[in-house]
């Protein structure tokens, strides 16, 4: 009541009333749903099964089909070598499948043959052998015409000529030829520091001791050698005073001393 004597309801004339609730919204519940499983899981076994079979037909594929059998064994880098005969040593069957050749054992007997210095063999995809062979290089020749044999820079006698050697293979006598041999060794670095044309020029090459290699011309000039030491420079002077001797600036010599290759001798 305010001063008038009126109250807050005779000003208005009315009276505020709480306001009215609504009854609250029927609920249906949900119906029970079965959880639903994932398709996938039924393809499991079938996609298993799927890989496995894959798996088996690569295996055979692989170790077992003639698809990807050799076909071919391919010999490179031979000169003197037959190929033919590579091929029957490495003993690789056509239609053997290519993962299933063992390139290290025929690596192994392909080696094994005196011409060969090194080897190697590979598997050429789709159906392909390759042997790369490096043959040995022969620089000297031993033993008696008719049946003597080539010598490569290491001393390996490795091959049989009959008849004339090589251009360029120079007769070697030594007592005991072979890798193991001082002499040999020590004759072999005297002839491997000729040049290919010097090389041409040498009728025979001796060494009755390490320290006692001499060389022949082919015009009967006697070459004095000494020692394998320093057997790039004693070519390099020989040839130098061979091209003296061939202009004429020098007098023919019976003898030639390059065993000081810094002061060379002509007796």
């Amino acid at each position: 009541m305010n001063r008038t004597g009126t109250t807050t309801r005779d000003r208005t004339g009315r009276s505020r009333r709480p306001a009215e609730r609504r009854p609250p919204a029927a609920v249906t519940p949900l119906a029970r749903r079965r959880p639903v499983r994932p398709r996938h899981r039924h393809r499991r076994p079938i996609q298993l099964a799927v890989a496995v079979l894959a798996l088996v037909a690569v295996v055979w594929l692989l170790l077992a089909s003639p698809v990807l059998g050799v076909s071919t064994v391919q010999v490179d880098g031979v000169t003197t070598l037959p190929a033919d005969q590579v091929r029957e040593t490495a003993g690789i069957d056509p239609g053997t499948p290519l993962l299933r050749v063992d390139v290290e054992a025929a690596r192994a007997r392909i080696a094994r043959l005196p011409q060969v210095a090194s080897v190697e063999v590979t598997r050429g995809w789709p159906r392909t052998v390759v042997v790369t062979v490096v043959e040995r290089v022969p620089i000297a020749i031993v033993g008696e015409p008719g049946g003597r044999s080539l010598v490569d820079a290491e001393g390996v006698l490795f091959d049989t000529v009959t008849g004339e050697p090589p251009a360029g293979v120079v007769p070697l006598d030594v007592a005991d030829p072979g890798p193991g041999d001082p002499s040999t060794r020590a004759a072999l670095a005297a002839v491997g520091a000729l040049a290919a044309d010097l090389r041409r020029e040498v009728a025979s090459a001796a060494a009755a001791t390490p320290e006692d290699i001499s060389l022949t011309l082919t015009d009967g000039t006697l070459v004095r050698w000494g020692g394998p030491e320093e057997s790039d420079r004693k070519g390099a002077a020989l040839a130098a005073l061979l091209e003296q001797l061939a202009d004429g600036g020098l007098e023919p010599a019976a003898t030639i001393d390059v065993s000081t290759p810094a002061a060379v001798v002509l007796r």
